[in-house]
C-alpha cells in the first residue's frame, strides 16, 4: 500500500529526528573545548623494575598527552579535565624524591585554575606511580560520570587505575582484578587491565584509541634507551584488540632473558 504524501513527509521526519537524537545521544561534549572519558592504569613490577602504563578512550589518539613515564623516576596519568602539564610537572617532582601522594597534591593545589567557567580544575583526574611502586590518585568531583580510580591490594601487586566517563565503577575493579590475576611480562599485565575494563563496560562512549608505554633504565633495544616498549593505537574500531596484536608482536621479538 502506499502512504499518502502528508503521511511520508511526517514518517522521513520522524525518522530524521531519530536519527538525529541517536547521534547525539552517542557524545554529547558541546559544552567542553575537547571531548574526555579515558581509562587508564599505572604500574610497577618489583622483580624487573619496570614502570608502565596503559590507556583506552573514545577520543582521538589518547595517547599523546594522558602518559607520561621515566625511567627509575616513575608514572603518571593526566586524563578527564585535563591539564597536559601535570605530566612534566609530576615527572620533574618525582625525579626530585617526592613521593605519589605528595607530587597529585602539589601539583593540583599550584593549578591556578584558568578556565574554571568550563575546564574547572575540579574536574582533573590525576594518577601517579613512583619508582618504589607507591601510587596515588585522585578524581575532582566534577569530572565526568562515572569516574573514579581503585588501586591494586594484592601482595606485591601494585597499579591504579581510574577513569571518567565510564559505564560505571565495575570498570576500574575489573581492571585492577584482572591485574592481578594475569602472570607474565607487565606488557601483559597491563593490556589484561584494560581489556578487563572493556568487558566491564569501558569508556560508555565506546572505543577509539589506546596506548601504552613501559620503561626501565637501559631497558630498550639499542644504546642507552629506557623505553622496553612504547605502543600506540590512534583510530580503530577496537583499538585494544590491536593493541594485543602489537604486544604480542613485541614479545615474540623480545630477548628470552626479558621474558
Amino acid at each position: 500500500m502506499r502512504l499518502a504524501p502528508v503521511t511520508l513527509v511526517l514518517v522521513l521526519a520522524t525518522t530524521q529526528v531519530g536519527a538525529q537524537a541517536r547521534r547525539a545521544a552517542v557524545v554529547d561534549t558541546t559544552d567542553r573545548p575537547w571531548p574526555t572519558g579515558t581509562f587508564s592504569i599505572l604500574a610497577y613490577d618489583p622483580e624487573t623494575g619496570e614502570i608502565g602504563a596503559a590507556v583506552q578512550s573514545r577520543v582521538f589518539s589518547v595517547g599523546n598527552g594522558v602518559l607520561w613515564a621515566e625511567a627509575g623516576v616513575g608514572a603518571a596519568a593526566t586524563q578527564a579535565i585535563v591539564d597536559v602539564s601535570y605530566g612534566p610537572q609530576a615527572l620533574e617532582l618525582l625525579r626530585k624524591g617526592m613521593d605519589a601522594e605528595h607530587v597529585v597534591k602539589t601539583i593540583w593545589e599550584r593549578d591556578p585554575d584558568p578556565r574554571p567557567q568550563d575546564w574547572s580544575k575540579e574536574g582533573r583526574q590525576f594518577a601517579v606511580i613512583d619508582a618504589k611502586g607507591n601510587v596515588y590518585a585522585y578524581t575532582g568531583p566534577k569530572a565526568t560520570e562515572w569516574a573514579g580510580n581503585k588501586s591494586c591490594s594484592a601482595p606485591n601487586a601494585h597499579c591504579t587505575a581510574q577513569g571518567n566517563i565510564l559505564a560505571g565503577s565495575g570498570v576500574v575493579d575489573s581492571m585492577v582484578a584482572f591485574f592481578e590475576r594475569t602472570p607474565g611480562h607487565l606488557s601483559f599485565r597491563l593490556l589484561a587491565a584494560l581489556e578487563g575494563g572493556q568487558l566491564a563496560g569501558g569508556d560508555k562512549r565506546g572505543q577509539e584509541s589506546a596506548a601504552m608505554v613501559i620503561v626501565k633504565k637501559d631497558g630498550g633495544v639499542w644504546l642507552h634507551n629506557d623505553t622496553v616498549l612504547r605502543l600506540q593505537v590512534d583510530d580503530n574500531l577496537e583499538p585494544i584488540k590491536e593493541l594485543r596484536r602489537l604486544v604480542e608482536k613485541a614479545a615474540a621479538q623480545r630477548r628470552p632473558r626479558d621474558h
